[in-house]
């Protein structure tokens, strides 16, 4: 452990470390109270305290939470827009001299990427926790029974085609979680990066050219406008939260789903008999490229998630989270299917097949991108969800959805 600020001798009576977090999973959170429970043995006089909000809850109770009295030590970030926003309204502790203190031991303990992503304008908020790529699980006895080969999913359009197939044998092709919006933006997301690249999303983001309303961004909502056109997903998805959705997939009412890391994992958790699809009966497939796209088929979306520090935190949480995020530790959550881990050293951890091939496709990425509603921040990116679902449900043409999100982008900078 690298011990930042405190010790078992030196730490101050009475500290409290207040830890907010939405994890669900009651096994995931025994793991996290086990090393807090072991921290605090080790460290007399520190006091770790869990607290838990609703994933919807916690965005919109964030804002004002951090604000109070209340506020917590440290809590779960997605990074992108989102955190550096909050960096810039001062509520959170700069931490850069910490992660550079000893020739920069602990920033170096993390995977650089995860670094990268919590880092603004030279600043560190947040300590790096875990990385994650989306891509599509797919049911392989629905597949086979459609005479769908997943190997052969290369395109778009071989992605489409095996849609049709899934529908004309009886199938809904996929679980789609419309309810929270989210779920849904993955796929422009991907579609915007398999069709512009690195480059053209980075000239989207800083204004260069059109924009999002450049080409690229409005085939990538007319290629949604097609998947939506299939009716691919199951009755009522735009009602469907994303745990609905985990649930279609595992009760076997849906052939695919476009998720985290983690799916497998939690479709059994909110499978109807708390089971869900058996792990062999559970393959994994990287979104498809676009004809004459400038994205590459190793260009991954995901989540490179962080514990960010508040401004108030007292010193103790620093030192608790270097504990935290240690490759021990790390390297155990990942064993117990958890994370794909920041920590340098922790890879050995991920065992689980399906996890493990989410780890190598981020091992070979070739560009690895936030998620689109946190890269751009929490006004953009709130309508960036709006305009996926509403392109994909036919609400709104591909040209209105650019229009919409580039005017969010130039009304975020007024």
């Amino acid at each position: 452990m690298l011990a930042l600020c405190t010790t078992a001798a030196t730490a101050s009576a009475d500290a409290v470390v207040k830890w907010l977090h939405l994890e669900l999973n009651p096994e995931y959170v025994k793991i996290w109270r086990g090393i807090a429970d072991k921290y605090q043995a080790e460290h007399p006089g520190v006091k770790v305290e869990m607290q838990f909000l609703e994933n919807e809850a916690f965005k919109a109770k964030l804002p004002t939470l951090l604000q109070s009295a209340d506020a917590p030590s440290f809590f779960y970030s997605w990074g992108g827009g989102v955190l550096k926003q909050q960096q810039a309204t001062g509520a959170l502790k700069d931490i850069s001299d910490k992660m550079k203190a000893d020739g920069g031991a602990w920033g170096k303990s993390y995977n650089p990427a995860a670094l990268k992503a919590v880092t603004f304008d030279g600043k560190v908020s947040a300590v790096p926790y875990k990385m994650g790529t989306v891509s599509f699980f797919y049911n392989k006895a629905y597949f086979t029974k459609a005479g769908v080969d997943a190997a052969s999913i290369k395109t778009w359009d071989d992605f489409l085609g095996a849609v049709k197939k899934l529908k004309d044998a009886g199938i809904v092709p996929i679980a789609g979680g419309g309810g929270e919006k989210w779920p849904i933006h993955f796929y422009w997301s991907y579609l915007v990066m398999r069709n512009a690249g690195q480059q053209g999303f980075d000239a989207m983001k800083t204004g260069a050219g059109d924009g999002f309303v450049a080409p690229e961004a409005v085939k990538a909502g007319e290629q949604l406008a097609q998947l939506g056109k299939l009716e691919p997903f199951q009755p009522g998805y735009l009602a469907t939260t994303w745990p609905q959705a985990l649930g279609v997939f595992g009760d076997g009412k849906a052939a695919m789903i476009l998720g985290f890391e983690t799916t497998e994992a939690f479709q059994r958790r909110n499978a109807g008999d708390g089971k869900g699809l058996a792990s062999d009966n559970i393959g994994r497939f990287a979104f498809p490229v676009v004809a004459g796209g400038a994205g590459k088929a190793t260009d991954t979306l995901g989540g490179i998630n962080a514990w960010a520090v508040t401004a108030k935190a007292p010193p103790e949480t620093l030192d608790f989270l270097a504990y935290l995020t240690n490759a021990e530790n790390e390297r155990m959550m990942a064993k117990a299917g958890m994370i794909l881990p920041a920590a340098v050293g922790a890879e050995d951890g991920v065992t689980n097949p399906l996890l493990r091939e989410s780890a190598k496709q981020l091992e070979t990425s070739t560009w690895h991108q936030n998620f689109f509603d946190q890269e751009l921040g929490p006004s953009v990116g709130r309508v960036v969800n709006d305009a996926s679902v509403a392109i994909v449900s036919g609400q709104m043409s591909p040209e209105e959805g650019a229009q919409a999100i580039q005017d969010a982008v130039e009304m975020d900078k007024m």
